[in-house]
């Protein structure tokens, strides 16, 4: 009996040890796999919603389709990624002097226009010169900010800027795409302007320009529907892998929507709130939704006499709390916003994550005001006062159907504080230059449009020095703010403006001069058919081709090996 207990005692542990070794030392079986690998070939056709101008880098300031199809076929000496770093494009590398006033830059020495001449410095300076020209229509910022700077040819491949002072956004201002002088040189600047180039260009870019598509059936003459363009074979990046891309022209996403279903193109550039509901049903349309450089915002007359309270952070703090604004976004604005937190954007490298969210609560709100002693009068009436003061001011609103329901909902969602809010609308033009400018206003609700400008410098908006004559609208004097924003103005190291600006945005939300709403979205249908296309956040619309280059529309099956696991006995 002992010999048994002891010969089974070994069986087990045998057993065990066996057991063991197999749970521990899975073994790998390699199985053939069929991967889509991409190949060159197909033609993508996109719908823009508008019409073109002029197709020309430094004349498409105020026609997004315009710089839609430039977009693909100049480039500029950077470029930024979705988060607002720079990145090289045309040039390879560039150096800031310590100072902050001196920048030099390389250009890629394989950089070819689409005629086979090399990109060199002359090509740079010369599209500069036309940027600072009085006689050239660029708009009056950039005019002044380029005519303060000098620039310099080191060699065919190298040039210099200087700046007066240190501006840290300066590389915001480099990525106008660069004009080929050996094809526009000797040209008046105002001529330029309607000259041929501008509907037959050449550019550096990864498409060239091949033919324009043109309706000569209407009445009043030819009328411009689409544009085609095809791969760069030479791009210095890569060749895209689609060979040609097709523009068509649209009047409104609806009908670009119904030609979709009719398989005549693959792509909408824009789907507008209205078209989005059909959009969704499309079983095949994958739509891609990202964050515009937009915000929607009101704005407070901190130094108004007649309206003294908003100088009470407590009282602008339970105006804040007091705004359905998850409730706006989904009923007014079709889900087509994001809550905003401040006046950087997040996903960008200046965001700070940590920054305090404020909610919709309107029973702490209340709480609020009566602790700042506005409380409801005992000899009735329903606004809160304090000392005879009611809070009751004017609101003023662009005057179109989004603004005025925008508008309305913020009225009813105050008077349940106890917030009398008197309505004005007025047109968009006459809300700036007879309300904002002049500060000749209680409070607005208005939208801040920083379109191609990645770096995120709040200076313009909320520094002391713009009270008087620039965009700090709200008058917000705060030396402690000012001072984050002028050392981030003037600092070349982005790790230490990263800081300067977490501690602005700390103070901006602990402050709250002006109440930050939401950042407006926008959505882009792609065929499913397309591959490699993907979004994040924009800084412009036509940022939505910042990967062009790895879409596809071909591909053939590449056998791999994958290893897969044998499952533990």
């Amino acid at each position: 009996m002992k010999r048994l207990r002891w010969q089974i005692i070994i069986v087990i542990v045998a057993l065990a040890a066996i057991a063991l070794l197999l749970f521990s030392q899975q073994s790998t079986n390699p199985q053939t796999v069929i991967v889509p690998e991409p190949v060159a070939g197909g033609i993508y056709t996109e719908a823009l919603i508008g019409s073109p101008g002029r197709f020309n880098p430094t004349l498409d300031f105020y026609n997004p389709v315009d710089r839609d199809v430039d977009r693909l076929i100049f480039n500029g000496l950077i470029k930024f990624d979705d988060r607002g770093n720079p990145q090289a494009d045309i040039a390879e590398s560039w150096g800031i002097s310590r100072d902050g006033t001196t920048y030099n830059f390389a250009l890629r020495p394989n950089a070819f226009w689409h005629d086979g001449q090399p990109v060199i410095s002359d090509d740079v300076i010369f599209t500069f010169e036309l940027l600072r020209n009085p006689d050239y229509p660029v708009p009056d910022d950039l005019w002044k900010l380029w005519s303060a700077i000098d620039v310099k040819r080191l060699d065919d491949k190298t040039l210099q800027f200087k700046l007066p002072e240190p501006f840290s956004p300066f590389l915001d201002y480099l990525t106008f795409g660069i004009l080929p002088k050996h094809l526009l040189v000797g040209l008046n600047p105002k001529t330029l302007v309607d000259d041929p180039f501008n509907l037959a260009p050449v550019g550096s870019g990864p498409y060239r320009f091949e033919r324009l598509l043109v309706n000569t059936q209407g009445t009043s003459g030819p009328i411009i529907t689409g544009v085609v363009l095809t791969a760069n074979e030479n791009y210095y990046h890569k060749r895209p892998f689609i060979d040609k891309i097709i523009f068509m022209y649209y009047p409104d996403a609806k009908s670009a929507l119904v030609d979709y279903r009719e398989g005549r193109i693959q792509g909408i550039s824009h789907i507008t709130p209205e078209t989005l509901p059909e959009a969704l049903v499309e079983p095949n349309l994958n739509l891609y939704t990202s964050r515009l450089p937009e915000l929607s915002l009101i704005l407070f007359n901190l130094d108004d006499p007649e309206v003294p309270f908003f100088q009470e952070v407590e009282v602008r703090r339970a105006l804040m709390m007091g705004i359905n604004r998850q409730w706006i976004i989904n009923n007014l604005l079709d889900g087509q916003a994001i809550l905003a937190s401040g006046p950087i954007f997040p996903g960008t490298w200046a965001y700070y994550n940590g920054i305090q969210q404020i909610s919709y609560d309107p029973e702490k709100a209340i709480e609020l005001l009566k602790s700042a002693k506005y409380t409801i009068p005992a000899s009735g009436g329903s606004i809160r006062a304090k000392e005879d003061q009611f809070i009751s001011f004017e609101l003023l609103f662009p005057d179109d159907e989004k603004h005025t329901l925008m508008a309305q909902t913020i009225q009813e969602n105050w008077l349940r504080l106890g917030v009398d809010v008197t309505l004005k609308a007025v047109p968009y033009d006459e809300l700036l230059t007879s309300y904002l400018e002049p500060r000749n206003y209680e409070a607005a609700l208005v939208e801040l449009n920083l379109s191609r400008s990645p770096d995120p410098d709040p200076y313009p908006f909320w520094h002391q020095a713009q009270i008087t004559g620039g965009q700090n609208y709200s008058k917000w004097e705060d030396r402690q703010a000012s001072e984050y924003l002028e050392q981030a103005r003037i600092t070349v190291d982005q790790g230490e403006r990263g800081r300067l600006y977490r501690n602005f945005q700390v103070r901006f939300v602990n402050e709250l001069p002006a109440l930050p709403l939401f950042y407006p979205v926008y959505t882009y249908a792609v065929d499913a058919q397309v591959r490699g296309a993907r979004i994040g956040p924009l800084f412009d619309p036509s940022d939505r081709f910042l990967t062009i280059y790895d879409w596809y529309l071909v591909a053939r099956g590449k056998i791999a090996e994958a290893a897969t696991k044998t499952p533990s006995p």
